[in-house]
Formats: structure tokens, sequence, C-alpha cells
């Protein structure tokens, strides 16, 4: 499956802030939802679909998080931007 993936150190104030240049899925994972989502098993996330860029996740809690940016299987590429805000 192919994504986009940041490995990110959030507190429960930050939000992440998602530039894209066109819509995509924006997933805020923990490690064990993360490797589901790898293996194509059910999963948990944060955030959804990304119709406005930008767009912004937060997390529920501090700790180490993984950002995914995928098509949602349809083809093409996507280009994006992150920062912590």
């Amino acid at each position: 499956m192919k994504h986009l993936h940041y490995d990110l150190n959030l507190t429960s104030s930050d939000s992440v802030q998602v530039s894209l240049d066109k819509q995509a899925n924006v997933m805020l994972l923990d490690s064990s939802n993360y490797q589901r989502y790898k293996r194509a098993q059910q999963y948990k996330y944060y955030g959804g679909r990304a119709t406005q860029s930008p767009t912004y996740v937060s997390p529920p809690c501090s700790g180490h998080w993984h950002l995914v940016i995928d098509l949602g299987g349809y083809s093409g590429r996507v280009s994006a931007s992150v920062s912590i805000v």
C-alpha cells in the first residue's frame, strides 16, 4: 500500500497542519494501528478525508504518532507538507 508517512512525537496540545496538492486521506495513528494499516487489517485513526488544504488533525494524547496520507486506493500521487502548530 503506497502512502506518505511521517513519524511524529506530539503533545496533546499540538495540532498537525497538512497542506496537500489534492484531496487525500489524512490519518493520525498510534503504533499498533499503523502496523494494522500496513497489514491491511482493520485499524482506528484520527482525521479523515481532507477536501480542503490546509487541514488539521490533533492527537487525543501525548506520545508517538504516525501521520499517514494516502489516496484511499485510487491511483496517482499526492504531495504534502507537514508542520506542527
